[in-house]
C-alpha cells in the first residue's frame, strides 16, 4: 500500500504549441486540479510525423521559448524538452515508454483534446501508448458527452488501457487561427499570455 502512496502523478501536455494558447493552459490546469497531479510537463513536439508542412511556422527554438514564457508563472507547470532533440520523427509511444523506463516511480497522464481522441486509432502504436500511460481528454462543445463516453469505452476495451474524461470543456481556440490573426494584425489578447504576444511581435514570428 505504501508503495502506491509514494508514486508520482505527472501530466504530459504534448503538442506543436505553434503558438501555445489559453486552451492548452486551461486543459493543463484542469488536469492538474481534477486528477491531483504533482505537476504537468509541457512538451513541445520536435518533429511530429503528422505536421510536416512547416512553412510560415515558428522555429523549434521560438516554440520552446513561447511555451516557457506562457507557463513561467505557474509553479506546477514545467517545460520538458524530451521530444526536442529527437532524431527523425517523434512518436508518442516512444516518448512515453522512455519516460516510464527512466522514472519507474511515476504514473503518466497524457492529456489530449477531444478531437485527438477520435483519431487515436490512427496514431503510431496506440496499444503501446495505452500501456505506457493513462489517456486524459477534455469534453468538446459540439460532441455530446455520451458519445465521448462511448468512444472511451470502446478504446478501453480495444487497447485495455485507461482513458479518463475530464470535467472541463475543450476551449475552441486553434494555433492556426492565432497565426492567421497575428498576420492580419488582429488582437490576440486573452487568447494567449501577454508575454507570448510581446515575444511574437519582437521576434516577428509568423510574419
Amino acid at each position: 500500500m505504501n508503495m502506491m502512496k509514494n508514486r508520482k502523478k505527472v501530466g504530459i501536455m504534448g503538442g506543436t504549441f505553434d503558438p501555445i494558447h489559453l486552451g492548452h493552459l486551461i486543459l493543463g490546469e484542469k488536469s492538474y486540479e481534477q486528477l491531483g497531479l504533482d505537476k504537468v510537463l509541457f512538451m513541445p513536439a520536435g518533429n511530429p510525423p503528422h505536421k510536416q508542412e512547416r512553412e510560415g511556422r515558428a522555429t523549434d527554438a521560438q516554440r520552446v521559448e513561447m511555451v516557457r514564457l506562457a507557463i513561467s508563472d505557474n509553479p506546477h507547470f514545467e517545460l520538458s524538452l524530451e521530444e526536442m532533440n529527437a532524431e527523425g520523427f517523434t512518436y508518442t509511444y516512444r516518448t512515453m515508454e522512455r519516460l516510464r523506463e527512466n522514472n519507474p516511480d511515476t504514473d503518466y497522464y497524457f492529456i489530449i483534446g477531444a478531437d485527438s481522441l477520435w483519431s487515436f486509432r490512427s496514431w503510431m502504436k496506440p496499444e503501446r501508448i495505452s500501456t505506457a500511460c493513462c489517456i486524459v481528454t477534455a469534453v468538446r462543445n459540439h460532441i455530446p458527452v455520451q458519445e465521448l463516453k462511448e468512444e472511451i469505452e470502446g478504446l478501453q476495451k480495444e487497447y485495455e488501457g485507461s482513458f479518463i474524461l475530464l470535467d472541463t470543456m475543450n476551449i475552441d481556440v486553434s494555433s492556426h487561427m492565432l497565426r492567421e490573426w497575428f498576420r492580419e494584425g488582429k488582437s490576440l489578447r486573452y487568447y494567449t499570455p501577454e508575454a507570448v504576444i510581446e515575444y511574437m511581435k519582437k521576434e516577428k514570428v509568423y510574419l
